[in-house]
């Protein structure tokens, strides 16, 4: 008797971890999933903080919306928008297929801004600061902003192929350590987000984020999603109240707005979860989905991202002259000062002089400009030109027709001495 006791309990303990996991237990599990995503996003917004002012990396080429800014210029000229890279496609593309499995879920456990806005409204309460509503209509009104601030930001950069918003980007003031194109309005723009996180949930996300506009097409046709069972739901509005985008799940059989974020808010205000009146699940199945598949989702679709964009390096800058011949050689060289696209521009001049230190035949230029020792591919036809050539192109100063000045080159390749003066990197 004892021993089925025992049994009974083990079995009951088992089942209480299970729902515990799923974030569809008792009062007590709601902590559970709150605690979990708050832990992803600390380590998220932990990873962008230590990435920028610590290690001094370029977070730019990590934000998904870079992608989307760069599409353009890349697919018809086969450059990069100023110091954008080829990370920002690999990084985008995680996005969009987490998005498609697990709706907005980048919005409310990766986005540095989302997670600092959803915090700031926590803290608003905490000090009793007023908890302003939109009313319905002007809410749908005010999301349209979105689309117009995505059109316009994406008309004026595709068409001056350079990264103009950034002066007045919240997320570039935060991600910048104060680069040197940053204004003031990029710190007005901030401060007017905290300002109004303490009082309304979410603002930017909900009515201004180009992303957001961005991902709600991929968002709607989402595989996971909130379900609602009607015969368990006690009809108390909790999960509509809790919604931080305003959903009126307490009237919906399953959400199918693009704007849910999967943060799972309705889930753990719900008092009729544990019945059923509420779940994450794929459309039409009868399981809820853990809220760990979300986590593990996240967390696997930046990884495999971030995998990608280093297994598959692809150039960020190209330029080619002529023809390819039959036959071609290829040099790869380490050079200092190619930080950005400019620079690769200059670049391409010095390959393309026209004095005694000319190329000729077919050239091909595969660039990854960036701080530091940046790489360029360049293929050549090695029977009309050799590698000594193009590197005393490179590095050779040329006399300016116009001004009848030396111009030294900025450039300086890791290895190469003609001059026997010594080479960064050399012996």
């Amino acid at each position: 008797m004892r021993g089925w006791v025992c049994s009974v309990q083990h079995g009951r303990r088992v089942r209480r971890l299970r729902e515990t996991w799923a974030g569809l237990g008792p009062i007590a599990d709601r902590a559970t999933v709150k605690i979990t995503r708050r832990l992803v996003q600390l380590g998220f917004l932990t990873l962008t903080i230590v990435g920028v002012y610590i290690w001094q990396g370029n977070a730019e080429r990590w934000c998904p919306f870079g992608g989307v800014e760069g599409i353009y210029t890349y697919v018809t000229e086969g450059n990069l928008v100023c110091s954008l890279g080829v990370s920002n496609f690999y990084i985008l593309g995680g996005v969009l297929l987490m998005t498609l499995l697990v709706r907005r879920a980048f919005c409310s456990h990766i986005c540095p801004i989302g997670t600092l806005s959803e915090w700031l409204h926590g803290l608003g309460g905490r000090a009793r600061l007023p908890r302003l509503r939109v009313a319905p209509r002007a809410d749908r009104l005010l999301s349209l902003l979105k689309y117009v601030v995505l059109v316009v930001i994406l008309w004026v950069t595709w068409s001056a192929s350079e990264l103009h918003f950034r002066v007045c980007d919240p997320c570039y003031a935060l991600i910048s350590r104060h680069g040197e194109d940053i204004t003031i309005w990029a710190y007005i723009v901030a401060g007017a987000i905290v300002v109004a996180s303490l009082v309304l949930i979410l603002p930017f996300c909900r009515w201004l984020c180009p992303l957001a506009a961005v991902l709600n097409p991929f968002s709607r046709i989402g595989v996971g999603r909130i379900q609602r069972g009607a015969e368990a739901c006690v009809d108390c509005g909790a999960c509509a109240a809790a919604c931080p985008v305003a959903i009126p799940v307490d009237r919906c059989r399953e959400v199918t707005a693009a704007r849910c974020l999967a943060c799972m808010n309705c889930l753990t205000a719900c008092p009729a979860r544990a019945e059923g009146a509420l779940r994450f699940a794929q459309r039409g199945a009868k399981s809820a989905w853990p809220y760990g598949v979300v986590v593990a989702v996240v967390l696997g679709c930046v990884g495999l991202a971030v995998a990608a964009a280093y297994a598959v390096p692809l150039p960020s800058f190209t330029q080619e002259w002529g023809v390819p011949p039959a036959h071609s050689a290829t040099v790869e060289l380490r050079i200092r000062d190619l930080t950005c696209r400019g620079r690769a521009t200059l670049l391409v001049y010095y390959l393309e002089r026209d004095d005694e230190y000319a190329l000729a035949g077919y050239r091909r230029l595969e660039a990854w400009p960036g701080p530091g020792e940046a790489l360029a591919r360049i293929t050549y036809d090695p029977s009309v030109t050799d590698e000594v050539a193009i590197k005393d192109a490179i590095v050779e100063a040329y006399f300016d027709l116009v001004e009848r000045v030396w111009r030294p080159s900025p450039f300086e390749i890791v290895g190469y001495d003609p001059l026997g003066l010594g080479a960064p990197g050399g012996p």
